[in-house]
């Protein structure tokens, strides 16, 4: 075993979503979703702010399928009215708002969309009483 310290990660700095069509994912990341949109790298790369973390979208690299991916959670303070806003700009809902569990200090709270990929995007609002 190694006894140098290793370096620490600390916060996610970009996640990469595979998509089919990356003009057509960026109109939903950025107009239904409401990500502010960074810019593109040629026709098959777009890039988001999501808070502090950069949101890439791509074609297959050679590794992801297509609406197979990781799930994005992303905070929210009024899950009823973010989801309902959501998809009354066109996502298609997968789970309306719901009480998941309660923590020690708020009840969590979690609906979810999918994108026109059939990626889901989780929305999660941690209710304090």
């Amino acid at each position: 075993m190694n006894s140098t310290p290793s370096p620490a990660l600390s916060e996610i700095g970009q996640i990469a979503i595979t998509v089919g069509d990356v003009a057509k994912a960026t109109a939903f990341y950025r107009d239904v979703l409401g990500l502010k949109f960074l810019f593109a790298a040629g026709p098959n790369l777009a890039f988001f702010a999501a808070g502090s973390v950069r949101l890439m979208l791509s074609t297959p690299q050679g590794a992801g399928e297509v609406g197979k991916n990781s799930i994005l959670f992303f905070k929210v303070g009024d899950i009823a009215a973010a989801h309902a806003a959501i998809v009354a700009r066109g996502a298609k809902s997968e789970n309306e708002p719901h009480f998941l569990v309660k923590m020690p200090d708020h009840d969590l709270w979690l609906s979810a969309v999918r994108d026109p990929e059939g990626n889901i995007i989780e929305l999660m609002s941690e209710v304090r009483p």
